[in-house]
Formats: structure tokens, sequence, C-alpha cells
């Protein structure tokens, strides 16, 4: 049957081609038509392949040849070569072949006074201008001239014509030689004062798709460098941008809006960020190498892209996914084991990180002093804030301030599978504030306050004006003082010592005392000589998680055309310093303006420019010995006025995209809340959103390469409190000082008899800071031989984190596991006794304290060093690596292998695998696929976090290994060490699309717990192997009795689980105001073919002439897009 239709269909093409009989040809245009008005496109494609669009267009060149041209024939095999033609990616040079363009061109001139003849021929125009190629030839025999007599000042007739010639016209200015055509011959002020007209005449809107069109030509134009030039010189920055200021609030013009605004952005002048040099403000000397001369700064004019060369983008070959291409497809890396990458008698050195390995019970105890983080006995009597067994509550003064909520005592009772996703009651949102309003706000405005715990505090006003104490003093003291040596009540230590025994302490696993000893010892690039108050005095979680953050419409457009008027009205723009890293001496410190700083650890703001009153332009620095990686921010402000809307405008991030576009905010941290018994990160902000500026990096620092553009993340804050003192950040900031503190109160709080606690010091790194290992597992029951057998037996599971320093919600993850793991929870006990964890919880300390986003002090990502580390150059994971590589040496290679990381661009917690038949397979591989063998285990621990944890999503997980990846942490275990469950974990930075979370942004509270749902999973993936011994099942069962039956399914080792996450949830819903500002977009050619088709269909109701010539507004507004 599909043979005949085949033949049948081949019949009608050829007889079309060779009749020479109207009717005939009629009878057969009419066949075609109403064949391929019904369906899909399959049957024009299938026609298409047949050889249709050659009938049509040798059928319209042998008509329209004739002594007298039948209209009767020609209008309908227009329409008929319309439809066909947008979806015929070669139709374009099919009729340049058979002479279609002068044909059609000559019929549309005889036609000017002509509508509807008129008409038709515009809209073959507009199928043959799709292709450049043809566009180009076009504009060589005149087409846009014809156009330009088409298209008139503004008037209620004629505007079907008038439409399809404007959009013909802006076909034609893709290409570049009609645009250099067009600016050459003036044509811009034309199109201007014609955009001008129809703007001021519609005042009901009735033409947008006129206008639109209007527009889009100037956008073509404007892709060169001479059009942005002529653009400029017409004033057209201007005009538009007074034309466009009525009509932000008429969604019916959005259309016209959008491609103002990337017009606009198209000719904002390109020029440097205003920076000294691309290069970073801090310079870390790396042994072996010499520096560099930074970088030269260009001129305005150097960053203009010239980009005038043709494209023919008419082609008929389909991309590959860059993610495809990636894929690594060579089963014989995939699957063969490389050799260890250095000689095997080195890994002997890490025998002495494994003493569980091989020391009698005797040596593995304790021995005061031993402990890497020991500070000595001048600071024993400050450490009262410590949690022992022996005084349990003061773990945490009160239940919220506790990572579990809960006291140690009472761990079994309130255990951590209480908070599994299958059993979890809805979250408690936190309320949802109107625009500017802050967590903060609910705080009294009165100096008395109240704690957490909901105890009377004192007036922190008055208590800040006794002895004149300053409150700069408070929120940034040194690192150079000793203790107990205060006797000034001026002096720092003083001021810190008094609030501390003033206030209760409210923050677990927390201490300022030792955290200004730590911060003593660490080092930085910069020598920083002061500490940021939230570091020193704590953070305690929020009760509850802050809803994502509801996108105002229109803040994008008006932060644009708010750029644009500091362009064309540049004597409103302040524009003055007031903080620089490069320039000390010219900051400001007038009482009108802000007051910033930086320099503390994990601090990270280069300069700070006011544009108005309350507005300022930020630049946040490039990592350490590097001109990129420009987007962790962390910087304290001064000055403050409450009830004042604050703008920041960061001016140099390097991301795409942001999940600051789809409800993500900031991170603020007041010192007088703080003071006030509200020691918290929360989120903060509004008015956000994410997009593309005009700064462009030198050419100097790409070599020539195409320059990377800049994306501006702009937000506004209304502070807590005037004369404040704030800090902001991109995410919940966690030091290394912070991670130091935290291991030594984790050592001193264990009990030494049950829980073995060992941290040492992995290696020195390139900066001079140590980098911690931390070895948890339960103390063997008695030094007997078996027991000890037992204990050295066990398997091991490694975690690392914070390779990339601006992943910060990686360490809030790896703290959560740290404490669960030392905790007294029934679960966390169960893993204790029958494994032992070694954790590298920062693998990039340099990169941290010294506010990196992702390199260490080379300029290098730590994670792309995994193939072939040195120990000079890239000592931490050098050793890790070494470190693994001895357990794999000793039969005791992890069981599973997990790197937290934090993830930019995505919601919820997800893991990336490695599986050679699933990288094969996406990338449609049949090389060697039938004889791979594949342990599919790789799936089990994902499949059980999705179903515990209510932040985790298998809906985002991946098991690919890409090209890209090869020298990756999870992809070097993986492939070198033999684990087939290496990972890397991510966690948003922003929150959840789904589950109990679903709406929610993370906090450091969800974040913790993700750390403890991890945990939760190794166990229950134990008990789902066939391994697992008889005795660790009943005690399991045991446990998960007590529980409920919250786990009970994953008890069944053979059961199978899938996600329940729709997969649809790892796509982000576009932003609403989505803006493409390169001069390469094709958001015109959008629906094109569905509205060709719409514009057809809508001529059959009106095809009486004078209908067409008295049309009015009514009818012209069906034609919005």
């Amino acid at each position: 049957m599909a043979e005949q239709e085949a033949s049948g269909l081949q019949v009608l093409l050829h007889t079309l081609q060779s009749c020479s009989d109207r009717e005939s040809i009629l009878t057969i245009v009419q066949v075609l038509g109403d064949l391929l008005s019904v369906g899909t496109d399959r049957r024009i494609r299938y026609m298409i392949s047949k050889g249709g669009s050659e009938a049509l267009l040798q059928t319209l060149v042998d008509t329209a040849r004739t002594a007298s041209p039948d209209y009767d024939v020609l209008l309908p095999l227009f329409r008929l070569l319309a439809k066909v033609g947008l979806r015929d990616k070669k139709f374009g040079q099919k009729a340049l072949e058979l002479e279609a363009l002068d044909v059609t061109l000559i019929l549309a001139r005889k036609n000017l006074s002509h509508s509807q003849n008129l008409l038709h021929c515009l809209w073959a125009l507009r199928v043959f201008a799709s292709s450049v190629t043809t566009g180009a030839m076009l504009g060589i025999n005149g087409a846009m001239e014809l156009l330009l007599k088409v298209i008139t000042p503004y008037t209620q007739k004629r505007t079907r014509v008038i439409r399809a010639a404007t959009e013909v016209l802006s076909a034609l200015l893709k290409s570049k030689s009609n645009s250099r055509r067009a600016v050459n011959r003036g044509y811009v002020t034309s199109l201007l004062r014609l955009h001008q007209d129809w703007h001021s005449h519609d005042t009901a809107n009735a033409y947008v798709p006129i206008r639109r069109a209007l527009l889009l030509c100037l956008k073509h134009i404007a892709a060169l460098r001479s059009g942005r030039e002529a653009f400029l010189a017409a004033q057209g920055m201007e005009t538009l941008f007074s034309t466009t200021q009525k009509c932000l609030d008429d969604k019916s013009l959005g259309p016209v809006v959008s491609v103002v605004l990337q017009i606009l952005r198209q000719c904002y002048p390109k020029c440097p960020l205003p920076l000294v040099t691309a290069s970073s403000a801090y310079v870390f000397p790396v042994p072996g190498s010499s520096p560099s001369e930074p970088p030269r700064v260009l001129p305005e004019e150097d960053f203009e892209d010239d980009g005038d060369e043709e494209e023919d983008k008419d082609s008929d070959s389909e991309g590959r996914k860059e993610e495809d291409d990636d894929l690594e497809t060579d089963v014989k890396k995939l699957s063969v084991r490389p050799a260890l990458d250095r000689p095997e008698e080195e890994l002997m050195q890490y025998e002495l990180m494994c003493l569980e390995l091989s020391c009698s019970f005797e040596e593995l105890q304790p021995k005061p002093g031993d402990s890497l983080n020991s500070e000595g006995p001048q600071y024993a009597n400050h450490h009262h804030h410590i949690p022992t067994d022996a005084s349990p509550k003061q773990h945490c003064a009160n239940q919220d301030q506790s990572s579990w909520g809960q006291e140690r005592e009472d761990t079994a009772q309130t255990s951590l599978l209480r908070l599994v996703k299958r059993g979890r009651s809805p979250v408690q949102r936190a309320s949802k504030k109107g625009p500017g309003m802050s967590p903060h706000q609910n705080a009294q405005a009165s100096g008395l306050g109240m704690d957490s715990s909901r105890n009377e505090i004192p007036d922190i006003q008055a208590f800040l004006k006794e002895d004149a104490w300053d409150i700069d003093m408070i929120s940034c003291p040194t690192t150079t003082i000793s203790f107990p040596s205060f006797t000034r009540p001026g002096e720092t230590v003083g001021v810190i010592d008094k609030l501390l025994q003033t206030h209760p302490r409210l923050v677990a696993f927390h201490d300022p005392y030792l955290y200004m000893a730590k911060a003593k010892r660490t080092r930085s690039v910069a020598d920083f000589k002061m500490m940021a108050f939230p570091d020193l005095w704590g953070h305690c979680p929020s009760p509850s998680p802050q809803p994502l953050l509801e996108r105002k419409c229109g803040v994008q457009r008006i932060k644009i055309l708010e750029d644009v008027q500091r362009f064309i009205q540049p004597s409103d723009v302040i524009n003055k310093v007031v903080f620089s890293l490069d320039e000390p001496c010219r900051q400001d410190t007038a009482s009108n303006c802000l007051r910033f700083s930086s320099k503390f650890e994990s601090g990270n703001l280069r300069k700070a420019i006011q544009v108005r009153e309350f507005e300022y332009d930020l630049l946040v620095n490039a990592d350490v010995n590097s001109t990129q990686h420009q987007q962790w921010f962390y910087f304290q402000v001064s000055g403050t006025r409450a009830a004042i809307p604050y703008r920041f405008n960061i001016i140099n991030c390097e991301k795409p995209n942001s999940q600051f576009n789809y409800g993500m905010q900031p991170t603020l941290y007041s010192v007088k809340e703080a003071l006030l018994g509200r020691p918290s990160w929360t989120r903060t902000g509004y008015d956000i959103c994410y997009y593309k500026n005009h700064y462009r990096q030198s050419a100097a620092v790409t070599g020539g390469t195409p320059r990377m553009c800049y994306y501006t993340l702009t937000f506004a804050v209304t502070f807590p409190h005037s004369e404040d003192i704030c800090y902001l950040a991109y995410h919940y900031p966690f030091t290394y000082t912070a991670l130091m503190t935290h291991l030594d109160i984790l050592e001193k709080s264990v009990n030494p008899k049950q829980v073995y606690f060992r941290q040492e010091v992995l290696c020195q790194t390139l900066g001079g800071n140590s980098c911690p290992l931390v070895t948890i597992t339960a103390m063997p029951e008695s030094d007997s031989a078996d027991h000890l057998e037992q204990f050295r037996q066990r398997p091991y599971q490694v975690i690392t984190a914070r390779v990339h320093p601006g992943e910060s919600n990686a360490s809030w993850v790896m703290k959560g596991t740290l404490e669960f793991l030392v905790s007294s929870d029934p679960v966390a006990q169960l893993l204790r006794e029958n494994f032992i964890f070694k954790i590298i919880p920062m693998l990039n300390p340099d990169g941290v304290i010294n506010g990196n986003h992702r390199c260490s002090l080379r300029g290098e990502d730590l994670n792309r060093q995994w193939l072939s580390p040195g120990a000079p150059l890239q000592p931490t994971i050098y050793h890790t690596k070494g470190l693994l590589s001895y357990l794999s040496s000793t039969g005791h290679s992890p069981v599973v292998f997990c790197d937290f990381h934090g993830h930019s661009q995505k919601k919820n917690v997800f893991l990336y695998g490695c599986s050679i038949k699933e990288t094969l397979w996406q990338a449609e591989s049949t090389v060697g696929t039938p004889t791979v063998l594949e342990d599919a285990g790789y799936r089990t621990l994902p499949k059980i976090l999705d179903k515990l944890a209510p932040a985790f999503t298998m809906g985002s997980c991946s098991f690919l290994v890409e090209k890209s990846r090869a020298s990756t942490a999870r992809v070097v275990v993986w492939r070198e060490m033999g684990v087939s469950r290496s990972y890397t974990m991510e966690s948003s930075y922003c929150g959840c699309n789904q589950g109990p979370y679903q709406g929610l942004q993370f906090g450091t509270r969800e974040l913790e717990e993700m750390g403890a749902m991890f945990c939760l999973g190794l166990l229950i993936l134990e008990l789902k192997s066939v391994t697992c011994s008889h005795q660790l099942l009943s005690r399991a069962a045991t446990v998960l009795t007590a529980e409920g039956e919250a786990l009970d399914l994953h008890l069944q080792r053979r059961g199978s689980s899938s996600s329940s996450v729709p997969s649809d949830l790892d796509d982000e819903p576009p932003c609403m105001e989505e803006i493409e500002y390169g001069t390469d977009s094709n958001s015109d050619q959008e629906g094109s073919i569905s509205e060709m088709d719409r514009q057809i269909q809508e001529w059959a109701f009106h095809k009486d002439e004078g209908q067409e010539d008295e049309e009015g507004p009514g009818q012209g507004r069906k034609a919005t897009p």
C-alpha cells in the first residue's frame, strides 16, 4: 500500500512538471494542498524527499514566464511553496538553481499596487530568504529596495502586505552582506523613523508584528560593527530607550520589548572591566615558576567584535549534542586498569595513616598532646563550651540549635531514621514576606531582645555604648591577640570576652576562643589579620527553610534599561571607588556611603564603586594566580541604614546562567542580630536577576581567542538595623579555620573508649597549611586477637570534600556527615562497628582560605589533576590518591568513594557515578558493548538515597563517563582503583523542586541532614549486599523495627527501586524573561513555520481586496505572535 501511495505521489509530481494544461495543473495543486493540509509535517517531508520542492518551483517558473501569467494558478502555487519551503532545508539553493528567485522578484515588482498578488509573492520571498546564501543573492538583485517601497509609514491599509514585507526584509538582513549594504545606503535611520512612526501611532497595539519585524531588521544590522556605529550615530540608543519606558508593564508588547533589549545590549559599547589587570589581586609565588607579566588591558575600541564574515547556515547536517561528543567510547580506556602512577615502595609511607591496620589496642589509645589541633594548656580554661559526656546538655543550649534537634543522651529516642523521606511530615515553611523583607525584620525593633531560647538578653545598644566599645572592633577582631592578657577594656579581646560571657553560647560544636587560636595558625597569601565576625561567633541554622524567592516580573528588563541609562545619561552616575584591593588609598570612608571589606579568611571582594546613592557595582577577585573563576563572594559592609533598599551589582560573574534566576538568594549575617541572640546566616535579597552585561575579557588574556563575556548578579537588600555591620556571601561560608575548630571539638566530644577518632596531617599545602585526614570507626571490644582481627578487617568508606573552594555547601554536608558518625545514634553506632571511615573534609584548604572559587594557589582546578598529580604542586591530590592506592594494594579498596561538591545550575542533591555500558549506550556505540561485564550495583546507593533523603533525587543522577572528566576523582578512583561505587555528590546552592523540600531553599540544617542521610544510605547499601553478615542484619533489624516500618523496603535485598521523580524535573523552567544577547540569536525564527501557516489560513478569510484595503485594528490584532 505504501508503495502505491509513493508511486501515486511521484506520478502527480511528474505530471505537474511536464503538464501545460491549466486545469490539470490547478487540479494537481489542489490535490497536493488538500493532502498537506491535514496530518503532521511528516507528509510534507515525505513529499520533499520525492522531489516535491523541485516540481513546485519548476511549475512556478514555467507559469510565470508565460506571456500572461495566470494568477489563479500562481496564488495557490505560492501558498503551497510557502508551506513546503519552510520545511526544506535546501529550498533556497533549489530555488536559486531553478531561477525561481528572479521570477518571483519580477512578479512582485509587477504587483506593487495589487495587494493580493504581492502578498503571495512576499510569502515566497520570505521562504527563499530563510537561506542566508539565497538571501544574499536576493539582496544583490534589489530585493531590499523593492521592500522599502512597500513598507510605508503608519497606515491601517494593506497591513498584511506591510507585515509580510517587513518580515522578508528582516530575513534578508541576516545576511551580513545585505546588512552591510543597508548600512551603506542609510537604511538604519530610515528603519528607526519607521519604527518611531508605527510606535507612536499604534496606540491600540494592533500592529505589534510590524513593529517587531522593524526592530528585528535593526537587530540584524547591529550584528555588524558598522551597523552598531550607524545605530549609535542615529541616536538609536536614546530613541529605543525612550520609546520602551512606557511598554514595560504591557504584556501584549512583550515581543517588542524583548527585541528592543537585545538591540540595546548589542549596541552598548563593549569595554573591559574597571580593573587595573584581569589577574587576581593576590599573587602566590609558585615553586619552580617565574612570575608572569600582568595582562595588558586593551583600549575600549579593541573590544568590538568585527563579525563581518558571511555565514551560510543553510545546512542539512544535524549537529550532535555536545555531551554526546564528550562521551568516552574507547572500551579499552573505560575498562583496562592503568598501572600505578608511582613506585610501589612509595605507598608504604601511607601505612602510618592507617595505624588501625597494624597497631595493637594499647597503641591505639589516644595520648595527651597527640592531637593535630592541640593548642596547649593556656587555652584549656576557655574550652568550657566543648560538649562532653559528662555535660551533654552543653552540646547545645537549645534543641533547635542542634544539628539533629536532640541531646546526646536522647539520641536513641530521636534517631535519624525518623527523618527519612517516606515517613517525613510536610516541612514547616518560613513565612513568605513582602518585597524587601528580611527574616531579621521579624526581630524586635528595640534593643531588648529574646534569644532563640526565648530568654531575655541585655540591651545591646546600651552594651555597645558602654566603655565606648567600637562595633567595628567587635565585628572584625584581629588574630594577633593573646589570651588571657586583656587588661584594657577597649582592647578587642576584652570586648569579645565580655560579649561571650554576657551572651549565651548557642552554637553547637563551636567555640570562639578555640576559633581565634586556630585562626592564628592559618596562613593566607594576603596575610589576613582580621577575622570575620560570623566565623568567630558561629551560626545557628534556621528552624525552617526559606521558600524560593518568587521572581518579580520585569526586574531583568528594568535592570538592563538602567544600564543603558548610565550610557546615555552619564552625568547621573556617581562612579566613585569606595573600596579597592588594588588601590587601597582610593578607599572612601565618607559617611554618605557604605564601607566594604573582604580582608579576612574566605573573603572575596576586589572593588566597590558607588554608582548611585544607594547602588554599588562590585567586582570579585579572580582565583589566585588566575584571570578567571569569578563567582564566589564574601564581604563585609558597614555604615548601613535601616529600611533603605540598597542595590548591589556584581558585574564580573562568569557562569552563563545561575540559580539566582530561579529563586535562589544570597546569604546575609548581621552582627547586631547575632548579639541579640540570633546568630544566623539567612537568605536575603529581592529583585534578583542574573544576566549578560557589556563587559568583555581582554584579548591579551585570551591570546586572541573569542573573548569571554561577563554576567551581572544584581539584588537589593534592606538591612535590619542602622549602623550595623553585615556580611553578604554567595552561599553559607565555611572556612578552613572553622573546619579545624570543628574537628578539634569533635575529637574532644567523643568517648575514646567507644569511638576511635583520629585526626592527622595528610600533607602540607602549597600555602603551608595542614590538610587534615580523619579516621572514624568503633574501638575494638577488647585487645584480644579475635577482636583486633575483626577491627582490622572492617571495610573502608572514603569521603572527600571541598576540592572547589567556592562550593561551601559541600562543607556543610560534610559537617553533617562528621557529626552524625560520632553521634550516639544507633545507625551511627552500627556504621562505626562495621566500617572504617577515612575522611578528607577539605582537599583545597589554600583555595578556601584565600577566597578562591575553583582553583588552588597555582590557579588550576585540583579536580582535573587526578591522572598524574605531583607531590610538590598538587600535594593534597597526590597524597589522597596515594592513600587510596595503598588501601587498594593491601586489599582494602573502599566500598564507596564519594567526593562532595556543590552545583550552581541545578536544584536538589544527586550523584554522578561511572558506568561503561550506560556511556556506550548513550553514545550509541556498539563496539565492544556485548562483551562488557559490569556490576550494576553502582545504581544501588543513589536509589537508596532517593528513598531516604528528602533533598535527593534520582532523576538528576548520571553515570556517564566523559572525556572531559577523565582526570576527576570520580573517574580516576573508578578506573585505577577499581571502585565501582565511585561518586561525586552534588548539592544545589539553591534548593529543591521535588519531595518534602519542594519550593524551598536549602539552609545549613538541610545540608547537614543530607550528610547524615548519606551515612544512613551506606548502612542500607551494606544490608542489601550479599556479603552482609547475619549479625549485622539482626542488629539492624532491631534498630529499624524500633523506628517503625519506614525502611522495611530497603531490607529486601532483591527488591527494585525506581525514582518517583519525573524525569523533566531536571530541566529548569525557562526564565520568564530569558534574553539572548548574542548576535546569532535565532529567537525571531521561533514559530516562523506555524506563523506562516497561520497567516496563509487567515488570508483565506479575507480574500476580498476591498476588505484588505480597509483592514482595521481589530483584524490586525489577531496577527500578534
